[in-house]
């Protein structure tokens, strides 16, 4: 949970595991080379396959350049959670590599995530691992669409397979702003309220707006916001956290970082108030650093957001 303690001097958590205290731990096991942890939180996360595709991804950052990954497999060949968390780290090493090296890495990666799927077919993340690494080093678009069948097939609203395949559709991929908008509505009013898919409006208008940076930075300064009086502001509001569960998904923090980035910049700071709130220290650089210094700008909006909160609080204490 969030601490809640003096805002203007907190430091701010910016560990990638979020407020997932068991996989901090289990990071720190990766991060000495030992496998014991890693298995032990990935077990732990069962059918939910929501946090156990968060925690492989978190935790293959620390097998990159390490090899506990290779051993845990040799020493548990039939475990399918060892199996496919060694896609993940090797997925992770041919997308850093990048297209300039040989297909060596893609191709070890690609086997494993075929391997992992065989070892438990219920499970989505073997999928959603091809779907990265075919946006990033293989671009297809009809293979594309077969993966995101299977992990569909698997797991109809997974957070995750919805970003990937919202970050195959950007104009810096294989997409354009429009495909990327009408992909990004048309699945927000399909999802059930209360799952977090409606917040793919919000990355959505954060790649656009880093598009048009590119394009043209400094006449794109001289409109007015892109967050200004936006309607997808209250679709998520009303598709999402107003019906949001009391147990957080996984990346709930990336995903209301966005929700009070869009309602900072839109100037509806009564509205952001809760979602400050609920972040609490945790930082994430998307989206603030698309509009300047990630820490600066959340820091200010927080403030701007919350002192009216405080200023009433405390006149109501006074009234007592």
């Amino acid at each position: 949970m969030a601490r809640r303690h003096g805002r203007d001097s907190e430091s701010l958590e910016t560990h990638p595991a979020r407020d997932d205290l068991a996989l901090r731990t289990a990071c720190e096991d990766a991060a000495m080379g030992r496998w014991d942890a890693p298995r032990d939180v990935i077990a732990a996360s069962g059918r939910d396959w929501d946090r156990r595709v968060f925690r492989l991804q978190i935790l293959a950052r620390h097998g990159v350049r390490l090899r506990w990954a290779e051993t845990w497999v040799a020493a548990e060949p039939g475990n399918p959670d060892a199996v496919v968390m060694l896609a993940h780290v090797q997925a992770l090493r041919a997308i850093l590599a990048g297209e300039s090296q040989d297909r060596e890495l893609l191709d070890s990666a690609w086997q494993t995530c075929l391997r992992a799927a065989d070892a438990l077919p219920p499970d989505p993340s073997p999928w959603l691992v091809l779907m990265a690494l075919t946006r990033t080093l293989a671009p297809d678009a009809k293979l594309m669409q077969q993966l995101w069948a299977e992990a569909r097939r698997r797991d109809p609203y997974s957070r995750e397979g919805h970003h990937e395949l919202l970050a195959y559709l950007m104009p810096r991929h294989q997409g354009s702003s429009a495909m990327m908008f009408d992909w990004a509505h048309e699945r927000a009013q399909l999802a059930p309220r209360g799952t977090p898919i409606a917040v793919l409006l919000l990355v959505a208008q954060a790649e656009h707006y880093r598009h048009r940076t590119q394009q043209d930075p400094q006449n794109l300064r001289l409109v007015i916001h892109s967050w200004t009086d936006r309607p997808d502001v209250d679709l998520v509001l009303d598709h999402w956290w107003s019906f949001r569960s009391p147990r957080r998904h996984a990346n709930f923090i990336d995903d209301a970082h966005y929700l009070a980035h869009a309602l900072s910049f839109a100037g509806r700071y009564a509205e952001a108030v809760e979602v400050f709130e609920e972040i609490g220290p945790y930082m994430s650089q998307l989206p603030w650093a698309l509009c300047g210094d990630a820490e600066q700008l959340f820091r200010s909006h927080r403030e701007q957001a919350l002192k009216p909160a405080r200023a009433n609080a405390g006149r109501w204490r006074r009234s007592i």
